[in-house]
């Protein structure tokens, strides 16, 4: 078990390889050819920027802690993971990337056995660092975050994002986006799991909810909700949304509502 030293310091060397890893994505977005895209499968969109940027990482982040193993997106890494888990998204957002839409996030989690420890969200276009450790609060670029207070669903502004190649959900999707629609301030679709639970977590947003995600699009975020006071579950209100696939995330103060919400329609 890492001791709270020796995680601050880990926090500390995190947060540096993912601005090392936004610094290479900001470069080569400069001269970057939609031709060079690869296809994953219908509409998972990857490029060589994804792929060198998660080899960076992953080979950082071996030199600081040589026992941990990896989830990684894009599979770069050969270590299985172990008790002490790297979850990497070296490019949330490769989408908006591709198209020159300028949210995009590289996403760094340490998860010792089940639980997250550590969470770095790098928000690239932006030069905002998000990150937090277990127990010690949440920050952006050394400054405290903290959830929105808004008390009600009618004062929030909700964030989600939309299935690109699993469909099955799609129709009762649409019925709580309807839902929504007609009981919030407004929904937002970023582009960027990492980047809308940051905007959470720092209060831009109220709440957010998506299907079909990986642990690596939550894993950081989710963590940095948590420790900025917010609370993040399922969509049955449960504790599965780091490897579940789907997850709610608000400022705590409107969770119920929402998930009262959008459970009937979507469990």
């Amino acid at each position: 078990m890492l001791t709270k030293s020796e995680l601050s310091v880990l926090l500390e060397q995190t947060q540096e390889i993912a601005k090392a890893a936004g610094a290479f994505i900001r470069k080569e977005r400069q001269h970057f050819n939609p031709k060079d895209v690869e296809h994953k499968g219908l509409n998972d969109l990857v490029s060589y920027v994804d792929k060198e940027a998660e080899k960076l990482i992953v080979s950082k982040l071996t030199k600081i802690l040589p026992e941990a193993g990896f989830i990684t997106e894009e599979g770069t890494a050969a270590k299985a993971a172990a008790e002490l888990t790297w979850v990497i998204d070296p490019l949330d957002g490769t989408t908006n990337f591709i198209h020159g839409l300028p949210v995009y996030a590289v996403s760094i989690a340490l998860m010792e056995r089940d639980e997250v420890i550590l969470g770095v969200v790098y928000e690239i276009n932006r030069h905002e660092c998000f990150y937090a450790m277990k127990g010690e609060g949440a920050y952006c670029n050394d400054t405290r975050i903290k959830v929105s207070q808004a008390k009600t669903l009618s004062e929030s502004l909700i964030a989600t994002g939309f299935p690109y190649y699993n469909f099955e959900l799609i129709d009762k999707y649409m019925d709580a986006l309807k839902e929504l629609m007609k009981s919030t301030h407004g929904l937002r679709r970023l582009g960027s799991a990492a980047v809308d639970l940051c905007y959470v977590a720092a209060g831009r947003s109220e709440g957010y909810f998506e299907y079909n995600l990986n642990s690596y699009d939550v894993a950081a975020g989710a963590l940095i909700v948590e420790e900025a006071g917010g609370k993040v579950t399922d969509f049955k209100d449960g504790r599965d949304f780091i490897f579940g696939r789907q997850i709610i995330a608000t400022n705590g103060l409107i969770h119920q509502e929402f998930t009262d919400k959008v459970k009937p329609i979507l469990s």
